[in-house]
């Protein structure tokens, strides 16, 4: 089996829906590190002039290839991602290699022969 890194950053807000999308269409789980920020192509600023900041949080999931693409879909739709600019981003990477996840592979084995 080969495995890939979705890292998505998403508004704090949305995390938990995520989470659950991403679980729906196949992720075994995350880690999830909070209280990220990020800044987009325009930076928001109040009246005051002051630039105005919103909490991201950054999800990690080691996911089997084949269900990259129905996960990364997932994401972008519970996070708004293509509603309007500075919802977030996710993108993923190839995993070389990766220990600890033997657990998975056997409960993965059936779903990816069904994907395929």
């Amino acid at each position: 089996m080969r495995f890939k890194l979705i890292i998505a950053f998403v508004e704090d807000a949305v995390t938990e829906k995520v989470m659950k999308e991403a679980r729906r269409a196949g992720a075994t789980g995350a880690t999830i590190i909070n209280n990220a920020r990020g800044e987009g192509i325009k930076r928001q600023r109040t009246f005051f002039g002051m630039q105005l900041e919103t909490q991201r949080d950054v999800l990690l999931f080691v996911v089997e290839e084949h269900l990259v693409r129905k996960i990364l879909e997932r994401i972008a739709k519970v996070a708004g991602f293509d509603k309007e600019p500075g919802k977030g981003i996710a993108i993923q990477i190839n995993v070389e290699d990766a220990v600890g996840v033997a657990h998975q592979v056997e409960r993965l084995k059936g779903k990816i022969e069904e994907e395929i």
